[in-house]
């Protein structure tokens, strides 16, 4: 584990926040990819967890997104960093939310469609990928959905339209605000009003144009697992890329 300064904390809600760190030189030596985890710890909590890392690899800077959990074993002190103050933050990154492991005939045929699905925190992971220019060079269209419980959870999307991504958000607990969507991301894939409210002539995913990553809480990523694979599409691993891929180690399943 490095030691990493804590730059900047932004707090959103009483549930989630943002913090950006500095990259200490052990990534010079293996940088990570877009879409990967590494662990967090902190000095005074003998416990770490995994976090996607939320910024592009061209950057000389790390960015997290991080739920808060009172009696967490690590957020119940990490939700109360301030910048100068030290994280532990492990350099070797992994995970499957590669691009390499979705099979890239779309792209070989000029018209693939990407789309970034997810919930709560799992955002992070592709809040790199789709601030990375290599993924609008494979895929001609991005499309990221973010589902949380409230408005103010929905964070990035100006961020996110300017990179170049198509951007559709959904709120689950309260009434939408302007440009959002209510409703849980599965229901509205299953009664095809995520098309319709994109404006997209289609009622359901085209294998033959669409990948698919998916980064939730457990029983999101279970339930779009499963929708997917009864409808015939293939799940990606670093053996044998897919139609689709999704990633579970990231702290809001674990803490």
């Amino acid at each position: 584990m490095n030691d990493e300064i804590v730059l900047e904390v932004k707090h959103y809600t009483d549930d989630l926040f943002w913090f950006k760190t500095t990259k200490g030189p052990e990534w010079d030596k293996k940088n990570f990819q877009p879409g990967e985890f590494t662990m967090i710890g902190m000095p005074d909590a003998d416990v770490t967890r995994a976090y996607s890392i939320a910024n592009s690899p061209d950057d000389n800077y790390l960015e997290f997104l991080s739920i808060k959990v009172e009696d967490g074993p690590l957020t119940s002190k990490l939700q109360h960093i301030k910048e100068g103050d030290i994280v532990e933050v492990s350099h070797r990154s992994v995970g499957t939310l590669l691009l390499r492991n979705l099979d890239p005939e779309p792209c070989i045929q000029g018209n693939g469609r990407l789309w970034l699905i997810s919930t709560g925190t799992g955002l992070a992971p592709f809040l790199s990928l789709a601030r990375h220019p290599e993924v609008y060079e494979y895929y001609e269209k991005v499309i990221v959905t973010h589902t949380c419980r409230v408005n103010d959870e929905l964070v990035f999307r100006d961020e996110l339209e300017k990179q170049g991504s198509i951007v559709y958000q959904s709120v689950t607990r309260e009434v939408p605000a302007a440009g959002v969507f209510n409703g849980r991301i599965t229901d509205n894939i299953r009664n095809g009003s995520l098309f319709k409210q994109l404006e997209l002539d289609m009622d359901n995913f085209d294998k033959s144009r669409d990948r698919i990553m998916i980064c939730g809480g457990p029983s999101f990523n279970n339930e779009i697992r499963e929708m997917l694979e009864e409808q015939g599409w293939m799940h990606g691993t670093m053996r044998s890329p897919g139609d689709f891929i999704q990633e579970r180690a990231f702290v809001e399943t674990i803490e």
